[in-house]
């Protein structure tokens, strides 16, 4: 049977091979399909806009179609062009040709009826301090959320009828724009802060601005003398202080259900999880520190993943040089390494590593769960230095997709090339503001175009050979380990600890696994490090054995703010303020 079907195959492709193309007249009388002809008018803006133009298209009316766009489950589809100095009222054409996700093109959608919306993501001109002239869609106090970033425009959804096998065209207009994100309010806990940071505003040519939310200590009005420890929960951009709620749970809120956890009322677990947290911080015996958020979007990505990079600028540097003493200095922090901790998960567990690196006088303890690639050996599932390409297994007679996303069971839900499909789909250059674009932003040089030198070749897979050799020296934190511990050793000892679930998602255990090995064995100093695992548990692991990680999450000041009183009871220099924050 497979040598008949084989030979069959064999003959069409033959057969194929030698028909003569068709004649032109031909040709042309083949339907092109749908085409879609989208228009913004003059009250939205005057000006010619540039951005990525996005075409969406679902068969389900749950939502609008622009929520309904994920790298997991079942996603709806996305076609996406760039639009350049493109002017109000002209008809931008989107043919059958333009890419898209998880379908390759436009022509391929089958028959149906769909809810069709447009969406421009704008993208402003910026022009760099290093002579680069870059358009970038800024973030607009949002996180880098192209569905709801305040200035975008698109359209009402509408109901259409797409026939592949004629040429019919639609128009659209994009007669809604999404409004500006509120600002958040302090509390008696919270505060809220913003400045210009001089570095960045130099780097970007324009004000950049950081922000932070910082929760103040029971007492801290009635101990004026007091001082404290400032402790940094690194992560995703926070529009307000994270899993902290002043007032009870609302119990009549309808409970929703959690697909990633599997728990219907995850809601309301969330709220009560952030009620506790308010009532331990302002209850007797709870460690009083400043516990800090920070707000560090850049034009690539919800944060700017705190350390300086070519492509992003200084952040680092503007963190650590102009917010935190900004902070310390507002709210009476000791303002010294000692005193001064990071922890954080996923994106938060890179950085909080990271930092504890790269400013190694300036901390005295990084806490990492789940953290991003620590090595790139294994990043993820891709050893950037010796295969050759992303998304293929490196086999000769068979082709392997290399998995990017799994379940406890090891069940794959999305490849790295899908994921990585659909990042080019939302935006070309690397400007997507999703997670692969942002880590070769971070780490790597500047291309000759002014945008990020890319890994590897976003449709295609093929790795460059370069561009990871600059990874590997400038951010790889395995190897900066292992390349400078003669130095930086001395400065880390003790002060790392890391958190892994043994099935994360995202195959970020596997990284750790190299640094652990590095870590166990080093000498001249041992490293004096805390690496710890759980089996089967999935992203974001964080170290606590004796909870689900669906409640675990909610509890991370809880569980390090105590560990980090016992660091800083062990590791502090001699005469030392270590009693006025203790009351």
């Amino acid at each position: 049977m497979l040598r008949r079907l084989r030979a069959a195959a064999l003959a069409a492709a033959l057969l194929a091979l030698a028909a003569p193309p068709l004649p032109a007249q031909v040709a042309s009388l083949i339907p092109a399909g749908p085409r879609f002809e989208v228009t913004f008018p003059a009250t939205r803006s005057v000006m010619p806009l540039d951005g990525r133009l996005l075409l969406l298209l679902s068969s389900d009316s749950s939502a609008e179609p622009r929520f309904q766009i994920g790298d997991l489950g079942e996603t709806q589809l996305i076609f996406g062009v760039d639009a350049d100095q493109w002017p109000a009222g002209r008809p931008f054409r989107i043919t059958g040709n333009a890419i898209g996700y998880p379908l390759d093109r436009l022509k391929d959608v089958p028959a149906g009826r769909y809810r069709v919306q447009a969406l421009l993501n704008r993208y402003e001109t910026f022009r760099r301090a290093d002579g680069h002239v870059v358009k970038l869609p800024p973030d607009k106090g949002e996180g880098q959320q192209w569905a709801r970033k305040p200035g975008n425009l698109y359209s009402t959804p509408a109901w259409i009828t797409i026939n592949p096998k004629r040429d019919d065209t639609f128009r659209i207009t994009l007669d809604q724009e999404i409004p500006p994100v509120p600002a958040p309010q302090d509390t008696k806990w919270v505060r809220h802060e913003r400045i210009q940071s001089r570095l960045l505003s130099e780097f970007w040519g324009r004000p950049v601005f950081l922000g932070a939310h910082v929760l103040l200590p029971a007492g801290f009005d009635e101990h004026p003398d007091a001082r404290y420890p400032l402790v940094i929960n690194h992560g995703h951009f926070p529009a307000d202080l994270g899993d902290w709620r002043e007032t009870p749970p609302d119990t009549t809120i309808a409970p929703d259900y959690s697909e990633r956890f599997h728990l219907r009322g995850y809601n309301r677990i969330q709220d009560s999880a952030a009620y506790a947290f308010y009532q331990e911080w302002t209850g007797p015996g709870f460690p009083r520190v400043l516990l800090v958020e920070i707000q560090h979007p850049t034009p690539y990505y919800d944060d700017s993943y705190a350390v300086n990079s070519a492509n992003n600028g200084p952040y680092g540097d503007a963190i650590m040089k102009e917010l935190v003493p900004y902070l310390e200095q507002k709210y009476r922090g000791i303002g010294q390494g000692y005193a001064r901790f990071t922890f954080g998960g996923s994106t938060g567990g890179w950085e909080a590593m990271a930092v504890q690196m790269f400013y190694p006088d300036d901390f005295n303890g990084a806490w990492a769960a789940c953290p991003d690639p620590i090595d790139f050996r294994q990043y993820t599932q891709v050893n950037i230095y010796s295969d050759t390409n992303a998304y293929w297994m490196p086999y000769r007679w068979k082709r392997v997709p290399r998995p990017g996303h799994r379940d406890y069971l090891g069940q794959v839900h999305v490849s790295i090339l899908q994921m990585n499909r659909l990042e080019y789909v939302l935006g070309t250059r690397g400007r997507s503001g999703g997670q692969w674009d942002i880590w070769q932003a971070v780490y790597g040089p500047v291309g000759p175009d002014g945008y990020p030198a890319p890994i590897w070749d976003k449709l295609t897979g093929r790795i460059n050979r370069e561009v990871a050799e600059y990874w590997r020296e400038h951010y790889d934190l395995g190897h900066i380990l292992r390349r400078d511990w003669a130095t930086l050793g001395p400065k880390v000892r003790g002060k790392l600890h890391i958190y892994v679930g043994e099935a994360d998602n995202y195959y970020l255990n596997n990284a750790v696994y190299l640094v652990e090995d590095f870590l166990k064995t080093a000498t001249n100093p041992t490293a004096d490090a805390e690496v710890d695992y759980e089996p089967r548990a999935e992203h974001c692991w964080n170290g606590d054995h004796t909870r689900p990680n669906a409640y675990s999450r909610l509890r991370y000041p809880q569980m390090f703010i105590p560990r980090i009183m016992d660091q800083i009871r062990r590791n502090h220099p001699a005469g030392v303020d270590t009693l006025s924050w203790r009351y």
